[in-house]
């Protein structure tokens, strides 16, 4: 069994942000060891040879995610 972390973006979605070291906050839809790919923000190299700390959520907590945004961005600050 290999401890090796593999991943596939399925699909780019966006890039939300640029850090200084050139690292993009990415929006993609990524498949994690071969498994179904779920949505997946994080900090990206050019290359997507490595990736940085993040969150994927799947199909419902994207929902949720989007409903509670739309209600707080409704609100303003």
């Amino acid at each position: 069994m290999s401890d090796k972390i593999t991943h596939e973006i399925v699909r780019h979605l966006t890039v939300l942000g640029t850090s200084s070291g050139s690292w993009n906050k990415e929006l993609n839809l990524v498949s994690w060891n071969g498994r179904d790919a779920k949505l997946d923000v994080r900090d990206w190299p050019a290359d997507h040879g490595k990736c940085g700390k993040g969150t994927t959520l799947t199909y419902e907590e994207a929902r949720d995610l989007c409903r509670a945004l739309t209600v707080y961005l409704r609100e303003g600050e």
